[in-house]
């Protein structure tokens, strides 16, 4: 059966660089690594056909000789099939996943793990987030046993090397011609066992609490920006170090405003009275309220620009415009004389051969010529 291409098996261009090679061979080696498919033989021979193409890419002179002669310029060197000259796979294993399998090559573990990071979701009026603000929090979380120190074992003992691992951490696993490291089962891979746990956290060193925090909101801050507090997450195994928080910004929905990036906008309704004779009207703004001329014959949708008024942005810069859209609003609960008045009104509105509905005008104008097309 004939073999495919080395860089399909991998999903890779000709000319990838080593680091997004080792990264593709890592993504297909722990979706297919026989331990995590006991039961699918197809899974198997994919993770084989993947070490062996990967085998033969990561040495630059059997790429060159497969670039050149492909599978047969590999194959006479015993590079296909069989890792060939001397290669070793828990080498080529253990150098793509050394951070996984405990530290690579060496078989040592690390020290003390960090935590996790944490997120919390912080809503915000809108007010709260242009101007900035404290807000307290309450964060539940895992940390440091206070009774052991974080240790796991009971005060006054200590823990012990693993018997299974010796106190590496890691032990050697043989599959087939294969042969690994793992994570010790017994330790999972600390290296230590604890013979007395203590009673507080039953030996994990980890206990939760609820953290009663003050995150200083800046000003400007917006959906989707995130606030780190540094090593507020939770406490790393071991004793090791505390992850992060991470706090994310939603701002709430405003009655009045929407913001777009550092400009505000609102809606600020007028009467028809005032659109066609022109006037002066209050608007709210987040500093209080301004006046706002509305001139003569303004149409619904008119953007008028309140510089200075909207959001100074919380990475600097220019400070944004308030704009607001009026919409001319149609007078309803008509009196009997009002609504004499404006048939009075629209009885005049042709006179003198004046156009004074000029989009009204255009519109028709648009739609007899679309007809008019029709018919040619």
């Amino acid at each position: 059966m004939s073999k495919r291409d080395y860089y399909e098996v991998l999903g890779v261009q000709k000319g990838v660089d080593e680091k997004e090679l080792k990264k593709a061979y890592r993504r297909i080696a722990m979706k297919f690594h026989p331990d995590r498919n006991p039961d699918d033989p197809q899974a198997d021979e994919k993770f084989k056909e993947a070490t062996e193409a990967y085998e033969v890419l990561s040495d630059s002179q059997k790429r060159a000789a497969y670039d050149q002669y492909g599978h047969a310029g590999v194959d006479q060197q015993g590079g296909a099939g069989g890792f060939g000259d001397g290669a070793n796979f828990s080498d080529i294993f253990g150098d793509v996943f050394g951070d996984i399998f405990g530290g690579g090559r060496s078989g040592r573990r690390s020290g003390p793990r960090r935590g996790s990071d944490l997120a919390y979701t912080l809503e915000l009026d809108l007010e709260e987030a242009v101007k900035g603000t404290t807000v307290k929090i309450n964060v539940p979380r895992m940390a440091h046993c206070k009774t052991c120190d974080g240790s796991g074992a009971k005060k006054g003992s200590t823990p012990v090397n693993c018997n299974t691992c010796g106190g590496v951490g890691q032990v050697r696993m043989q599959q087939g011609f294969f042969s690994v490291q793992q994570t010790c089962p017994t330790c999972r891979g600390k290296g230590k066992t604890i013979t007395d746990p203590c009673n507080s956290c039953h030996g994990q060193g980890l206990v939760e609490e609820t953290r009663n925090l003050s995150v200083k909101v800046p000003s400007g801050v917006d959906t989707g920006d995130r606030i780190r507090l540094s090593g507020e997450g939770e406490a790393g195994p071991d004793g090791g170090p505390s992850g992060d928080l991470f706090v994310q910004v939603m701002v709430r929905d405003h009655k009045i405003f929407q913001r777009d990036g550092k400009h505000l906008y609102c809606e600020v309704p007028i009467s028809f009275a005032d659109a066609a004779l022109g006037g002066e009207l209050e608007v709210p703004t987040l500093d209080g309220r301004v006046k706002l001329k509305i001139p003569a014959e303004t149409q619904t949708g008119k953007l008028f620009r309140l510089r200075g008024k909207g959001v100074t942005p919380v990475r600097g810069g220019s400070v944004g415009d308030l704009m607001c859209r009026v919409v001319v609003e149609t007078p309803v609960n008509l009196s009997k004389r009002q609504r004499e008045l404006l048939e009075e009104f629209q009885a005049t509105l042709h006179e003198g051969g004046k156009k004074q509905s000029p989009q009204k005008d255009g519109w028709f104008e648009g739609v007899k010529n679309f007809f008019d097309d029709m018919k040619i």
